[in-house]
């Protein structure tokens, strides 16, 4: 169990999507936010939950923070993951990727670099939603979500423009790892259930 990185689950937005609340879907008989826990939990002896409706969690029984920048994107999890994280480095995924594994996570963390970030590109992306962030990109985080307000104070809700969580990584030193040779990978790891038909392409698997 890692004593020094913190385990970070971003349960999202508004899953327009999909719809409905896919943290809360099933798959078997537990929702896709307990399947979440129970792949970090044995791996971290600090989790914590990022949710912008956090009395929909609370039978959870971890600590959850909201965003400071509201409705912002992956990005603004991000930056409050680092914000209420008390390690200099964290794990954070994001909840609709319910095919990770310890294994890839042990590996992501292990990974020796003195890059602030630690990312997969995998299954034919770049994969920046289940990866190692350290707390010295805080204030960068931080600035580019001012800027971001600062550039659309002046336009209604829904013409600004959505922040986005690659450009930033652009701005800033990554590690970009590119697991496809390691005996554990499957393209399903990075699996990223958004819609329904995502949903029900797993719903079936053998999850209980």
């Amino acid at each position: 169990m890692h004593t020094d990185v913190t385990g970070i689950i971003l349960i999202g937005g508004k899953s327009i999507r999909m719809g409905e609340n896919k943290a809360l879907m099933k798959l078997g008989s537990k929702t896709v936010i307990e399947r979440m826990v129970d792949i970090v939990q044995p791996l971290f002896s600090n989790i914590i939950l990022i949710s912008n409706t956090p009395e929909e969690y609370k039978f959870l029984q971890l600590p959850i923070f909201c965003d400071a920048y509201k409705y912002r994107g992956p990005l603004a999890g991000i930056h409050s993951a680092l914000l209420h994280s008390k390690t200099e480095k964290n794990f954070i995924i994001s909840c609709d990727i319910p095919l990770m594994s310890p294994e890839m996570i042990n590996y992501l963390i292990t990974y020796k670099t003195d890059k602030p970030v630690t990312i997969c590109e995998a299954a034919g992306y770049i994969q920046p939603l289940a990866g190692v962030y350290n707390k010295s990109i805080f204030s960068q985080a931080e600035k580019y979500l001012d800027d971001f307000e600062i550039e659309n104070s002046d336009k209604p809700e829904n013409e600004k423009k959505k922040c986005r969580l690659h450009s930033f990584l652009d701005r800033i030193e990554i590690e970009l790892l590119h697991p496809e040779s390691l005996d554990f990978y499957s393209d399903n790891l990075f699996f990223n259930m958004n819609s329904p038909e995502d949903y029900n392409k797993i719903l079936n698997l053998n999850w209980d």
